[in-house]
């Protein structure tokens, strides 16, 4: 059901202390319903996001880091500060952004993880960024020197902005994991001095044709207790949508400059882009306390959730563009799904969160990590996908591991793309990712999302409350949280009870009793106490809504969390995915944690027959079970988690199956 936003009350921080720059927190809000708890409150010790938190640390750093000396855009900054720009600049006008997100994953993992080693490469790099930077703060390896185009002279598609929000980003992230006074926090600094000279009230009155500065500059602002640039974000917001930006063949809204932001209706264009500006816009509507722009935003999110995102949370169903369809138009086969829109997803999500406080926020996150920010790196850490097809129809080729691939959209991971902006926004989430799982606010603790681990944390009261959480999710969805230490003051904790679980069973000391799905909460526990949440893990299937021409009369299989596909390698005699017809009436069954569905495999007409013949004949229009003259057989084929698919190679696979 579609629930109809209201406005936050202001007001909920009065009791909360100042922000402690050392917690590691991505987002520090300075009112809403929820405060966020961040690395050094939350640590995630084991399971399925631990592992992919060590990948994370001992490979994908390393291997990004190597991809980016490799194809020449750390070397871009060497050449700025010797004078060898514009002849031996390499990569797109953007790359700068891939070194700073780097070095916003590196400081995030060394929040949480400190490493001497990885501390010094993470120096190096910076001293190179600051190398390059110009008197005046100004930071590019693409414009502004001789030979090269003027600053700021192609808005639309320049990314100068952009890239410098990346650089204020991976700046927040080393002052709150301590470093206030680093190097890497005088060059952002340097750089929003001056974004907020050139482009402020009296200055160049554009935007960027990529959002990112918005949300990278209220974000420096809460760090260093600059409202300035809180006040440059808003100019930036508000600019947005009066067409300002040139016009171009996917038109203004490409880049969200056909509405105003407080005017639309739904997210549009450019996927990345939308979600980019609209976590700035809450970020603005929150320091702001401007409650008008915060329905705005949370109107928007409501009705791409419910029309324009697909099962697994991608979002964006155009290639050309990279861009979201119209309401309905998710197609499985042509979704691009791009990894980093759905970080973006996740980053409106959660300061929707923060604000609101309503947890059908943290089942949109949820969605996201599992089934397609989970789904882009290999086991290995060393390949991604850009894009996160819904349906392959083709095997995949195996990509080089030498070669940075053209392509975005999927086929088999590869190790770097000439656009390469997932695998470093893939890093960035992944070491931050404990400061998603829990919040506090003035009646006590949340978790919202879960994973075995510990949260030691304060009440705004100051008084500190310490869980440990033990749970083997998302295999099983057995949640234990025993309390270390409790406030003596009353206080509750509340845990998420996903919609994806009609009801569950909640366990206080061992009395037990069940709860609909929505949020739970348990007061006045004490030390010692164990609270336990049992979920609905029973694999369902899922149908669509029917205005979705392109999967009408498919089904899809979610388990807890996660979405399922069917791949061409679990069929039979090298039949292909589209030959399975699944029998819903048979409801998928796990045994020995594997999930099957009951279906019979159809042949079709030959490859050069007209696939248009008269209704009648629904034998062949729709395939025939069996062959002429024989039974239709039915068989049992296991399904894989989405975000595992094409471990095993190359394979066809699709999520929605059609009904026998």
């Amino acid at each position: 059901m579609t629930m109809t936003p209201t406005a936050p009350p202001r007001g909920r921080s009065s009791s909360r202390p100042a922000p402690d720059v050392t917690t590691g927190r991505p987002v520090v809000p300075s009112s809403g319903r929820l405060a966020p708890l961040g690395l050094a409150e939350v640590r995630i010790t084991d399971g399925f996001w631990a592992r992919r938190q060590e990948t994370n640390r001992t490979a994908t750093l390393a291997h990004i880091e190597h991809w980016l000396d490799r194809e020449g855009w750390l070397a871009n900054f060497d050449a700025a500060a010797q004078g060898g720009l514009p002849a031996s600049r390499r990569g797109r006008e953007f790359s700068d952004s891939e070194i700073y997100k780097l070095l916003e994953a590196m400081s995030w993992e060394l929040g949480r993880s400190p490493d001497a080693e990885l501390e010094a490469r993470f120096h190096a790099i910076v001293r190179r960024v600051a190398n390059a930077q110009e008197p005046d703060g100004y930071l590019s390896t693409m414009f502004g020197r001789p030979g090269q185009g003027a600053r700021y002279s192609d808005l639309e598609w320049g990314h100068e902005l952009y890239c410098q929000g990346h650089l204020m980003q991976a700046a927040v992230a080393r002052a709150r994991t301590g470093h206030a006074d680093d190097l890497l926090v005088q060059v952002a600094r340097r750089s929003a001095d001056h974004v907020c000279e050139t482009f402020g009230p009296d200055g160049n009155q554009g935007v960027c044709g990529h959002a990112e500065i918005e949300v990278a500059l209220v974000e420096l602002g809460r760090a260093l207790d600059e409202p300035r640039y809180v006040r440059q974000a808003a100019l930036f917001v508000e600019r947005r949508g009066h067409g300002t930006l040139a016009d171009i063949e996917w038109g203004r809204s490409y880049y969200q400059d056909d509405v105003p932001v407080r005017d639309a209706t739904v997210f549009r264009g450019h996927a990345v882009r939308a979600n980019y500006l609209a976590a700035g816009a809450v970020d603005v509507g929150v320091e702001q306390h401007d409650d008008d722009l915060l329905v705005a935003v949370a109107r928007q999110w409501e009705r791409t959730t419910a029309a324009r995102t697909y099962i697994t949370g991608g979002q964006g169903s155009h290639h050309q563009d990279e861009a979201f369809g119209e309401d309905f138009v998710l197609p499985p086969d042509r979704a691009y799904s791009e990894t980093c829109a759905s970080i973006g997803s996740v980053m409106v999500a959660w300061r929707l969160l923060l604000a609101e406080g309503e947890p059908r926020y943290a089942d949109a996150i949820e969605r996201a990590l599992f089934n397609v920010v989970a789904t882009s790196p290999a086991p290995d850490g060393h390949a991604f996908y850009y894009a996160n097809t819904l349906h392959q129809r083709v095997p995949g080729e195996t990509a080089s591991p030498d070669v940075a691939s053209r392509r975005a959209e999927s086929s088999l991971r590869a190790p770097w793309f000439e656009v390469s902006c997932c695998p470093p926004n893939v890093a960035r989430t992944f070491a931050s990712l404990a400061a998603y799982v829990a919040t506090v606010d003035d009646g006590g603790v949340q978790v919202h999302q879960y994973a075995t681990g510990e949260i030691r944390a304060s009440l705004p009261s100051g008084a500190p409350v310490h869980l440990d959480v033990l749970t083997g999710y998302p295999v099983d969805g057995r949640v234990r949280v025993r309390i270390v230490e409790a406030p003596s003051d009353r206080w509750a904790l509340t845990l998420r009870v996903p919609s994806w679980s009609p009801t569950a069973v909640l366990s206080v000391d061992g009395r037990e009793r069940r709860v609909p799905a929505g949020s739970v909460a348990v007061p006045d526990l004490r030390s010692g106490s164990v609270v336990e949440l049992e979920l609905d893990m029973t694999p369902r299937f899922v149908q669509p809504d029917d205005r979705i021409d392109a999967i009408r009369g498919c089904v899809a299989v979610q388990r807890g969390p996660e979405v399922l596909c069917l791949e061409s390698v679990d069929l039979p005699g090298g039949r292909d995915v589209a030959d399975l017809r699944v029998d819903a009436s048979v409801p998928p069954r796990e045994e020995d944690g594997r999930v099957t569905v009951r279906g019979v495999v159809v042949d079709h007409p030959a490859r050069d027959a007209w696939p248009y013949v008269p209704a009648d004949d629904a034998g062949r229009t729709n395939g025939r079970a069996g062959t002429a003259g024989t039974p239709a057989v039915e068989i049992d084929v296991p399904l894989v988690r989405y975000h595992d698919w094409a471990n095993r190679g190359p394979s066809t696979m699709r999520i929605w199956m059609p009904v026998r």
